[in-house]
């Protein structure tokens, strides 16, 4: 019997360690309980608000009839009391005597039932005002441990990753490797390109495009019957000039 009991509150034990590990990871699930349970009750209590009410309604009615009932005593009273009809009116006000005393009965009742009618209401609103505001509180507080509880997760999430300043680590290393030798063979290219060009071909190309240039210039100058300023310019020019002119 004792390894029984023992037993039963070990398992008891598990079952409440569950139960406390599923809270912990549902709280919104506590929450919408904990709504759903304030539900139930507020739907009981407004039910008695409802009887309540329904007894100041019953009570109400009551009143107005017997309030109508007393009116009509009172005029058959004094036309039997006018008529000389004593008993008959006397037996009339006897009934309008107790019916007096059933309306401020009933009179004591209504207000009774109404003052506490709108005092339990009060109350229900009360309560409910408050269940709404522990619950926006709860959400305001869940909304700011789930930012908290994101912001440890990335902190944790950046602890375990190992790197130092300068390591750039795997992927990054691959890249400027690539880059590297990209840019390693594009400059050989280069070289090679530059070494394998002739500068002084290439002045004498230049030299010779400039001359060739200038004798076109010159040619078409003499067959508008202008003197180019180089032909002027050039002593070999004035040589030949000089014997033409002395024939």
């Amino acid at each position: 019997m004792a390894a029984m009991g023992r037993l039963g509150r070990l398992f008891r034990g598990f079952l409440g360690l569950f139960i406390s590990g599923l809270e912990e990871r549902n709280p919104e699930a506590l929450m919408e309980a904990a709504r759903q349970e304030f539900r139930d009750k507020m739907a009981q209590y407004n039910l008695a608000l409802a009887q309540m009410a329904g007894v100041a309604e019953r009570l109400k009615i009551q009143i107005k009839g017997k309030t109508a009932r007393a009116q009509e005593l009172e005029r058959r009273i004094l036309a039997n009391h006018s008529a000389g009809n004593m008993e008959l009116a006397g037996t009339l006000a006897r009934e309008l005597q107790e019916l007096k005393a059933d309306l401020a009965t009933d009179t004591n009742e209504l207000q009774e039932t109404e003052g506490a009618y709108q005092g339990n209401l009060r109350q229900a609103k009360l309560v409910q005002k408050e269940f709404e505001d522990k619950i926006n509180k709860l959400q305001k507080q869940l909304s700011q441990v789930k930012i908290k509880e994101a912001q440890a997760e990335a902190a944790a999430a950046l602890s375990s990753v190992a790197f130092k300043v300068g390591d750039l680590g795997d992927s990054m290393k691959t890249v400027e490797e690539v880059l590297n030798k990209r840019y390693e063979q594009s400059a050989g290219k280069a070289r090679v390109a530059a070494d394998l060009v002739d500068m002084n071909v290439i002045q004498e190309k230049e030299a010779e495009r400039k001359a060739l240039e200038q004798n076109a210039l010159a040619e078409f100058l003499a067959s508008q019957g202008i003197q180019s300023p180089a032909a002027a310019e050039s002593p070999a020019a004035a040589k030949e000039i000089g014997p033409s002119r002395q024939k």
